[in-house]
């Protein structure tokens, strides 16, 4: 798994390309230490350009495996490539202009329109590489709202292999961080349980979605708030609670769903023009 110095080198570039317009081989990218710092959120730019410039020299060490790269030749079941062709330093202006791989180009423009959808913005912040797999598995699930993994398929997708042998180590480590950044910087809630086979942890619970997004949860229903109701709760609670909007305790007495959000956003305006 790329470092996360590595990454945001790497979404810097991918950051400077039309997602709709053909990437060819000629194409350069500029970074810079103050671009790949806003990037990311960073407040010093304190060693940030000898940062740069060593994650992007383990990014040109580093190579990359494509299983079937070419459809028209299912003969090639695998391709081997390096990410990065050639480095120039410009130590004077603080940036650095790469080339890519021919190999890895055509998969850059897909990068591109994946992360286009995950947002830059909500994975620059990031300081756990972890983060952004699991936001990426997020996207990729988006459109279901809960999954239900092994641990071991986990463990393969993150790369950790024996490493975090005891699952509690596998969650302080990982999981836990990983959600709590995804949770603060980025546009999904998320949060996540366990089930055991006997004494055994094998599977982890993920429930995630969009925050504060009311018009995905207009379905549900009168009868299914009130089947789902605990003792002595409110409806926007209910609703809030099935959502995942964080607005369970916000709630008042007698409130609806959309009263609640809009109350909300209100309080959060005044803090804003008060700050």
């Amino acid at each position: 798994m790329l470092s996360l110095a590595e990454q945001r080198v790497l979404l810097a570039c991918i950051a400077q390309i039309d997602s709709t317009a053909v990437l060819t081989e000629d194409y350069r990218f500029e970074i810079t230490a103050s671009g790949v710092a806003d990037l990311a959120g960073l407040e010093s730019l304190s060693n940030t350009y000898r940062d740069l410039k060593k994650a992007s020299e383990k990014l040109y060490e580093r190579s990359v495996i494509i299983d079937d790269p070419d459809p028209d030749n299912p003969k090639i079941t695998q391709r081997k490539t390096r990410w990065i062709s050639s480095i120039d330093y410009v130590p004077g202006e603080g940036k650095l202009v790469l080339s890519f791989a021919v190999g890895i180009i055509p998969y850059l423009s897909q990068l591109s329109r994946e992360f286009t959808k995950y947002k830059l913005k909500h994975v620059a912040k990031f300081e756990s590489v972890y983060s952004i797999r699991l936001y990426e598995l997020l996207v990729q699930w988006s459109s279901a709202g809960e999954r239900e993994i092994e641990v071991e398929w986990f463990k393969q997708q993150f790369q950790v292999g024996d490493k975090y042998s005891r699952v509690v180590d596998l969650k302080k480590r990982v999981i836990d961080p990983a959600i709590a950044e995804i949770n603060e910087h980025s546009n999904f809630w998320v949060k996540y349980g366990q089930r055991k086979s006997g004494k055994t942890i094998t599977h982890f619970q993920f429930q995630f979605g969009l925050k504060d997004e009311p018009k995905k949860y207009k379905h549900l229903s009168d009868e299914e708030i009130n089947r789902q109701a605990k003792p002595g709760e409110t409806k926007a609670a209910v609703v809030a609670r099935l959502t995942g909007t964080s607005l369970s305790e916000f709630a008042k007495p007698g409130e609806s769903f959309e009263q609640a959000i809009d109350r909300k956003r209100s309080l959060a305006e005044v803090k804003r023009k008060l700050r």
